[in-house]
Parts: structure tokens; sequence; C-alpha cells
């Protein structure tokens, strides 16, 4: 091979390889764990929204997130509570309403983001169902996807995800 071909093969395959890494990528969000799409349509579809799962959570706690997620390829509503100074998800079954199961939230991931949003919430003077209610309110058509606060300029806010079709908006209500 001469010197002239063994310098464009170097750039040859380098855009090769980014080609294929965005192929893998793109096969990525077909999961339904990585999709978006996916998960708004099966937010449209629940017979409980978030704001009733944040209700029924109340029973092992107070709220201090809550989501609609798919986890191992199946749609639950997940909330985070915060009982007795212990952190538990809360599975919310999203056609009764009823709650299947809590269990304490250990994994460093997760125990990081519930330390978070209870330091948020401590300075809270609203609760996160006023929050998603009040986000709604100004959406018409939308359900919400999640709701997390998190503290902004040392002000409680709650980002709470909203859903209409395929369409995905995020908005910040006071706390």
């Amino acid at each position: 091979m001469n010197m002239t071909r063994k310098g464009w093969f170097v750039p040859v395959l380098a855009a090769a390889a980014m080609c294929w890494g965005s192929t893998l990528a793109a096969q990525d969000n077909d999961k339904p764990e990585g999709n978006q799409t996916t998960l708004a349509k099966a937010v449209m579809g629940a017979r409980v929204p978030l704001e009733r799962g944040l209700a029924a959570s109340a029973s092992h706690g107070q709220a201090i997130s809550a989501k609609f997620e798919m986890e191992e390829g199946k749609f639950q509503l997940s909330v985070y509570t915060l009982k007795d100074g212990k952190y538990l998800e809360v599975i919310v079954d999203h056609n009764s309403g009823k709650v299947v199961k809590a269990e304490p939230i250990t994994e460093a991931e997760d125990y990081t983001a519930a330390q978070s949003q209870s330091a948020a919430m401590a300075k809270a003077k609203g609760s996160l169902r006023a929050a998603v209610e009040q986000a709604l309110r100004g959406n018409a058509g939308f359900r919400a996807v999640s709701v997390a606060p998190s503290l902004k300029d040392g002000r409680a806010v709650a980002d709470v995800t909203l859903a209409k079709g395929d369409e995905l908006k995020t908005v910040s209500v006071p706390l």
C-alpha cells in the first residue's frame, strides 16, 4: 500500500466507526426503556394519572418525586417517598391506583437522587401533587409523566414533564 492509500484509510475507518456507533445508538432508542415516544403513548393510555399515584403513595410517607417509567420492559408508576428518615420506592398500579409494592431505596444513584429531592422538598411550601395540577391547568390535553423537585437559586421548584400524543415538554412550577 502506498502512502496516499494509507492516508485515506484511517479517516474512512473513523467515519465508518462513527456511522456504526450512530446506528447502535438509534437501535438503543428503540428499546422501551430509552424511547420517550413509547413512554408518552403508554402514559396517555394509563387509567391512573400521576397525581392520583402521588395520593396513593401517601400511606408510605411524603412523596418526593414520581414518574411513569419502563422498567425491564414493563410500564409502571414509581413514587419515591420519605418516611421516618427512610427512602422508599412505591410502585402504584397504573390501572387500579393501588400500591403494588414498597421497598427501601438502596442503590447508590437512586439514593443520591432521593436525598437531593428530599432536600428540595424540605424547602417547599407546597406539594408535588399541587405542582402537577398547576402545570396541567396551563396545558390542556396533556398528562403528567413525571415530577421531580430541585433547588434553583435556593428556591424549591418542581419540574413537571408532560405528554400529549408524541409531544413531551417540561414545565417548572414553584413549590
